[in-house]
């Protein structure tokens, strides 16, 4: 494909890495021609400097044989004109980034797509619905449904409580034979392993589970993990996400909110009804204590600085709150906040080029999830007619090393995979891959 991307930071950036992996054609608008210069001096893209509302700019990145143009600068407005004008330029396809939630009701999308806007994706949403998944679902750090929830991949970290300690895998499926779920990756002190049946689990691994909704009441058991009871939540940061957040929250628990800006707490205020809303700094410690930081269920820090997220989530387990959710945007940080015990983040960058990255697969891929702090990528395909896949059972498959099957899903019944699971043509199929073996791994289905 041909594709076009506006940006003007890091979402656009790791867009384009990822997309440029899949062997497309791209080339990237950005008025900032230093951060361009450091893009292509380690990618193969084509870089303009400019802005991406400029037709001249526009045919200049041969916007008439783009089959997609995608505009995530952080301006909403700068994204749908370009969008705009990009489709009567000749564009197949285009995507813009929003930050107006009221832009998704389906009257308005209809409004946007007669005028060349054909998707929209608002990245605070998707982080909002991130965190609420995460905390009804509070034993794990990570998780993605997959075929309307009839499979599902966490993450949960093991900690000396897990039953599965100094254990192969091997002997846990001797000791437990009727499992809904599957270890398909173990995390370990920077490494990715994809374990095989000799392979054992130790204290701080951070284990990616592919589970039936029925399998999950026994994961938390093996893994040492109880689910929370949340019923009072604190949120640092009254920004898109912590509003967005709050809004849901407060219909079922008690939400308290602090943010160090005035302005905007006298507006969450006007807009937020049962949220109690306070303006302070969140890195004053006497305030979280006086605002009942101790009796708090779970924590969420949101504000547009990781330092001060990572800071305060780490601040809230001291005081001993059982769930802790930062938004880090610096990837770089992650290794470093999951070492010190926060496992469960929120990025903004990632989920967002998730999402998008779904408008460019195959048909034949249903869905895919950038896992966060690991380089790696959870895939979900339709196995097509007379598939590689369909020849064989499982363990006769030549799977390509760095890549595991973990569930299927067929006659819309959900099953773990094992050796002797024969695939079929139109069954659903997810699947652990690592860079090295993505494109390998999917010749096997489609």
């Amino acid at each position: 494909m041909n594709i076009i991307i506006a940006g003007d930071g890091e979402v656009g950036f790791h867009l384009a890495e990822m997309l440029e992996s899949e062997d497309h054609d791209i080339t990237i608008v950005d008025p900032n021609s230093e951060l361009l210069e450091m893009l292509g001096s380690h990618s193969d893209v084509m870089t303009i400097t400019g802005n991406s509302t400029s037709i001249k700019v526009l045919k200049e990145a041969k916007i008439e044989k783009a089959d997609l143009l995608i505009s995530v600068v952080h301006n909403e407005t700068v994204n749908l004109v370009t969008c705009m004008l990009g489709k009567q330029l000749g564009a197949k396809r285009t995507i813009a980034r929003i930050n107006n939630v009221d832009y998704l009701n389906p009257e308005n999308k209809i409004h946007f797509k007669k005028l060349g806007v054909d998707a929209l994706v608002c990245p605070e949403r998707i982080a909002a619905k991130e965190i609420l998944k995460l905390l009804s679902n509070s034993a794990a750090t990570e998780i993605t449904d997959f075929s309307d929830g009839k499979l599902s991949l966490y993450l949960i970290r093991l900690d000396q409580k897990a039953l599965v300690l100094g254990k192969t895998l091997s002997q846990i499926a001797t000791e437990y034979p009727n499992l809904n779920f599957r270890c398909i990756a173990i995390y370990r002190k920077g490494k990715t392993i994809i374990p095989s049946g000799n392979d054992h689990f130790e204290v701080g691994d951070l284990s990616y589970v592919i589970t039936k909704p029925d399998g999950v009441k026994n994961l938390h058991k093996l893994g040492g993990k109880k689910k929370l009871d949340i019923q009072n939540v604190m949120i640092i940061g009254g920004g898109r996400i912590g509003r967005k957040t709050a809004r849901e929250l407060e219909k079922k628990v008690n939400v308290k909110l602090i943010d160090i800006d005035k302005n905007r707490c006298e507006h969450l205020t006007d807009n937020i009804r049962n949220t109690l809303i306070i303006n302070g700094d969140s890195r004053d410690v006497n305030l979280l204590e006086d605002e009942g930081i101790r009796d708090m269920d779970a924590f969420i820090a949101v504000t547009n600085n990781s330092e001060t997220n990572i800071f305060n989530c780490l601040l809230a387990k001291e005081y001993g709150v059982p769930k802790v959710i930062p938004s880090i945007e610096n990837v770089d940080y992650f290794d470093i906040a999951k070492n010190i015990g926060i496992d469960t983040i929120i990025n903004k960058k990632l989920i967002t080029a998730s999402y998008i990255f779904r408008f460019t697969l195959d048909e034949k891929i249903l869905d895919i999830k950038c896992l966060s702090g690991i380089d790696a990528e959870a895939y979900e395909f339709i196995v097509k007619e007379k598939a590689p896949a369909t020849k064989k059972p499982i363990k006769k498959l030549k799977i390509p090393e760095g890549a595991i099957i973990g569930g299927i899903v067929s006659n819309n019944i959900s099953y773990i995979a094992i050796g002797d699971t024969q695939i079929k043509a139109g069954d659903r199929v997810v699947v652990f891959a690592l860079p090295k073996a993505n494109k390998k791994v999917r010749t096997l289905f489609i």
